[in-house]
């Protein structure tokens, strides 16, 4: 493969840095102002989260690919994810307000959840490969002052679960089991698995 560098279909700034870290150089392939790329996120009646995250993440890629397509850009690999909370079967996403992240947070005190990270790798030669990591995640018991100021905070908002594990929810976390890396939003193992196929230097 002639790229020395990756498309990346993302906003987060957490899954440029974990790209960073690993090396990877990367340009962003953002949505315009004509995409609605939070349409893609709707969940779909009775969709198991597992179902949901890898469709989410294909959704991502297809529109990316024909984004870079459409504007014309180099040819080089596109790199999507999607991030997504489970409590059960119940999918927990990105809080609409305070309230539904006060709501979300008090689901999740003293319990275990899955943390489901979908990464999709689109090649140049028209290749498409995709892998999911699943994380497990206890929080303690979360005391109601301190649900407020984190959601005072703002922090929740934009994240799966609202919440992120490099913020001061780490300190409700007893336990992981699983990829740290997967839970702040991209899995490097698998990630970096992916690109080795694709053919990418890692």
């Amino acid at each position: 493969m002639s790229a020395d560098f990756l498309y990346l279909a993302s906003q987060s700034p957490r899954r440029r840095q974990l790209l960073e870290q690993i090396g990877v150089r990367h340009e962003l392939l953002l949505p315009g102002a004509d995409e609605d790329a939070e349409a893609l996120e709707a969940v779909v009646a009775g969709e198991s989260p597992d179902d949901y995250v890898r469709r989410v993440t294909v959704a991502k890629l297809d529109a990316a690919l024909q984004r870079r397509a459409r504007r014309g850009l180099p040819p080089a690999p596109v790199l999507c994810s999607d991030t997504t909370v489970a409590l059960g079967d119940r999918i927990l996403g990105k809080p609409d307000d305070a309230a539904h992240a006060s709501e979300i947070l008090s689901r999740l005190s003293g319990r275990e959840h899955r943390v489901l990270t979908a990464v999709a790798v689109g090649t140049p030669d028209g290749r498409r490969l995709s892998a999911v990591n699943v994380s497990l995640v206890r929080f303690a018991v979360i005391g109601d002052e301190r649900l407020r100021a984190y959601v005072a905070s703002g922090e929740p908002m934009g994240k799966a679960g609202a919440y992120a594990i490099q913020s001061q929810a780490a300190a409700w976390i007893e336990h992981i089991t699983g990829s740290y890396s997967g839970i702040m939003g991209l899995p490097l193992f698998e990630t970096a698995e992916l690109l080795r196929e694709a053919g990418f230097p890692v």
